[in-house]
């Protein structure tokens, strides 16, 4: 007896430890890899083996911490959907008015932008959580509306920045399997894709002002107010905003930013814009300078000279103490005072941005989840 239940102990051990060397080895594998600081050295925004914004932002001021802290663990908000968040499914058939241009939002910031027959993937995330480790980490609060197998043939996958809610290790190996587009990133982050056994053919590497062609595409990476890092170095890699012009349309997307003086400059070097994409969600007032309020979304679609604003980064993750439709909530009633044409999108659905649908008030489909 003695035997067997050392013989017992011993295996679970062994399986503990077996285990926890897979999770370990799961979380350095999605912790990336590490930029060459020679290859960085040219950009403007590096300096002192970092990357930094055109003025220092802050993130949590001195003081804040201890509230922060607080207000994620004890925040009064109802901080997820009430309910299931509604789903819209790919589309049976082919899409049709292939020459216009559409966008569908399929959670948090991702998104996919179709400029007539040319289609752009924007920070693609479909891990269940946004962490290094599968077993902790902020959770989807819905699941993703497609499969990553669903998607049409993609021209072009860009990614705003590496933390964990916009860059995603399984995402990435997916896409690398089933696409054959080039991943378009800001400087410093071709390290984790390459770590990840992307191709280097694949791998397009931009500084702020730098773009690409892409047949009749061009993107352009532009600055955003941020900062980078997926383990405990800060800002070893850039972050931008984008633009992406085709004959089909112009698009601005934020990625994950602070409001800042930038945008009235990308407005008038790159707009109008047809379609802006905005990070409104996850703003706090421990980090007021790298997460936009809703009300500064919409400033900053006004300073691009945008047309038809859709709101992203909200609703998916829980990732600020705000509530959860708080976001949009907000967005809609700044853009009401300044007369902005807003589209909120169930997550799946695939709007015509120039035709009669996405001029249309916004179904508000979430005040059903909203707790009273």
């Amino acid at each position: 007896m003695r035997a067997t239940t050392g013989l017992l102990a011993a295996s679970l051990g062994l399986a503990a430890t077996a285990g926890a060397a897979v999770a370990t080895s799961g979380v350095l594998t999605a912790l990336g890899g590490r930029p060459d600081p020679e290859v960085l050295r040219s950009s403007p925004q590096y300096r002192d083996g970092t990357f930094h914004n055109a003025r220092p932002a802050r993130w949590l001021p001195r003081g804040s911490t201890g509230d922060a802290v607080r207000s994620m663990l004890f925040s009064p908000e109802a901080r997820r959907p009430a309910g299931a968040v509604p789903l819209v499914g790919p589309s049976p058939g082919p899409p049709d008015r292939e020459e216009e241009l559409h966008v569908t939002w399929y959670g948090h910031a991702s998104s996919l932008v179709e400029l007539g027959e040319t289609r752009v993937l924007l920070d693609p995330v479909w891990s269940d959580r946004v962490s290094p480790a599968r077993f902790a980490g902020p959770r989807r609060l819905h699941p993703v509306p497609h499969r990553l197998a669903d998607l049409p043939r993609l021209d072009a996958i860009v990614i705003s920045h590496d933390h964990y809610d916009h860059l995603d290790l399984n995402t990435v190996r997916e896409l690398t399997r089933l696409q054959a587009a080039p991943f378009v990133v800001p400087l410093g982050v071709g390290a984790h894709l390459r770590a990840w056994d992307v191709p280097d053919e694949r791998i397009v590497e931009l500084d702020w002002h730098r773009r690409a062609n892409f047949g009749a595409l061009t993107i352009t990476a532009t600055p955003a107010q941020h900062f980078s890092g997926r383990g405990f170095t800060r800002n070893p890699t850039l972050w931008a905003s984008w633009v992406l012009t085709s004959p089909q349309g112009r698009v601005f997307y934020s990625g994950d930013t602070g409001y800042c003086d930038a945008f009235a400059d990308i407005g008038r070097d790159h707009g109008p814009f047809d379609l802006t994409l905005v990070q409104v969600g996850a703003y706090a007032p421990s980090w007021p300078d790298i997460h936009m309020t809703p009300e500064e979304g919409v400033a900053t679609h006004r300073d691009v000279r945008g047309e038809l604003l859709v709101p992203v980064h909200w609703g998916t993750f829980t990732l600020a103490p705000h509530a959860w439709a708080e976001p949009v909530e907000r967005l809609l009633s700044a853009a009401g005072e300044h007369d902005v044409r807003v589209a909120v999108p169930r997550p799946g659905e695939r709007l015509a941005v120039k035709a009669g649908s996405a001029a249309r008030s916004p179904e508000h489909w979430w005040r059903s989840l909203m707790e009273s």
